[in-house]
């Protein structure tokens, strides 16, 4: 991790759950943070859990990931204020309660430009601002199980346009890699997969029904930290986290 001591991080979503987990670690390891948050009062109160050089270390911007202007206002901002962008963590997602077939279109496709196009519009100016300054950083996308498998869930769970956007996240991993690699440059791209996760977004119903097989946000985290711990010349393309015992 010594390549990175005060290096630039960017979190996507970083108000709860795997996001503000990721902010704290990183924090805790030696980089400077950017906490990008709808609610970014939240990223503020995560801080007074930690030391005050670690609380210096995080900075809480506000941006809705699914809003052009709003992300190019946040990553401007990070550019004049902190020089530039070394590692981004693409962590911000949602998924909305519904039936493909018959829910609201203008819900779906929340979903999509959330999950999507939130990836896309980050992940370009994280990559400009690496190739600018001819740095070899590390773009990572939280993904899910549910990006390369349906699962069949219990109960009467409506994943909706959730595992499609996911699905699309596995191909925008492939993709980045043969660009980044194409336009020569030795910028990394990971993809992380996790099962059930304890988080906002999964139903109080869904987090009792898998009580006993579920992880914890800090489980994903740690998966961060494993991939840019990396050397130069290795790069974890695709990570699957799951909960021992996990059937889905």
């Amino acid at each position: 991790m010594e390549r990175w001591q005060n290096r630039v991080a960017v979190v996507t979503g970083a108000s709860s759950g795997i996001g503000a987990a990721i902010v704290k670690d990183l924090a805790k390891a030696g980089l400077i943070v950017v906490g990008l948050a709808r609610r970014v009062e939240r990223v503020e109160e995560l801080k007074k859990g930690l030391t005050k050089d670690q609380q210096k270390r995080i900075h809480a911007v506000k941006c809705d990931v699914s809003q052009e202007n709003s992300v190019n206002s946040a990553f401007e901002w990070i550019c004049k204020n902190l020089g530039g962008v070394d590692i981004l963590v693409n962590n911000a997602g949602i998924l909305n309660p519904g039936k493909l077939s018959t829910m609201d279109f203008s819900k779906v496709r929340e979903v999509i430009d959330t999950n999507v196009m939130g990836v896309v519009m980050c992940t370009q100016h994280a990559f400009k601002s690496m190739k600018e300054r001819n740095f070899d950083g590390h773009i990572l996308i939280v993904n899910s199980i549910a990006g390369h498998k349906i699962p069949v869930m219990p109960m009467n769970v409506e994943m909706n346009i959730y595992p499609p956007t996911k699905y699309a996240v596995t191909a925008i991993t492939e993709i980045y890699r043969q660009e980044f690699s194409g336009l020569g440059t030795k910028i990394k791209i990971t993809s992380i997969s996790p099962g059930l996760v304890d988080t906002e977004i999964v139903d109080d119903e869904i987090k009792n029904h898998f009580e006993k097989c579920i992880l914890k946000s800090e489980d994903i985290s740690s998966g961060v930290l494993y991939a840019i711990s990396t050397p130069p010349h290795v790069q974890v393309h695709e990570l699957t986290i799951k909960p021992v015992g996990e059937a889905m």
